[in-house]
C-alpha cells in the first residue's frame, strides 16, 4: 500500500485553541464565530452560554451543513431543547461538547471533505 500525504491548504483548519481564542490556519480569532471549510463567520452570538437564544440557533440552521459541531465553552452544556428546534427542523445532524473537543473534531470531519461547520462559543469573561 501507498500512503500520499494529503493537503487541505484550500479548506479552514483549526490550528490551535484556547480559552478565548481558535487559530484558523494560523490566524488568531477571538470571540463566538462559526467555521466552515470554505469561510469564518464571525459574531455569531453575543455573550457566553446562558445568552444563547433562539436568533443564533436560526442562523445555525441556515448554514445547511451536514453535520453541526456546537463547542460550549470550556465545559460542555447543554442548550435548551427549544433553542436546537431549528437545527431539528433543518435536519442538521448536531452534537454539543466543549470548545477542545469541537476544534479537534471539525479538523477531523472536515478532512473527510464532510459538510461540516463548528460554532464555537466562548466563555463569557
Amino acid at each position: 500500500m501507498k500512503l500520499h500525504h494529503d493537503t487541505i491548504s484550500d479548506k479552514n483548519v483549526i490550528t490551535g485553541y484556547g480559552p478565548d481564542y481558535v487559530q484558523i490556519n494560523g490566524t488568531e480569532h477571538r470571540g463566538n464565530l462559526v467555521v466552515l471549510p470554505d469561510r469564518v463567520e464571525t459574531g455569531w452570538t453575543a455573550g457566553g452560554f446562558e445568552a444563547l437564544g433562539a436568533a443564533g440557533f436560526a442562523t445555525l440552521a441556515a448554514l445547511e451543513c451536514e453535520v453541526l459541531l456546537i463547542g460550549t465553552g470550556e465545559r460542555q452544556r447543554f442548550p435548551s431543547p427549544a433553542l436546537l428546534r431549528p437545527l431539528i427542523e433543518a435536519q442538521i445532524g448536531f452534537e454539543i461538547m466543549d470548545v477542545p473537543a469541537a476544534c479537534r473534531t471539525y479538523n477531523i470531519l472536515m478532512g473527510e471533505n464532510r459538510n461540516v461547520a463548528a460554532a464555537l462559543l466562548f466563555d463569557a469573561p
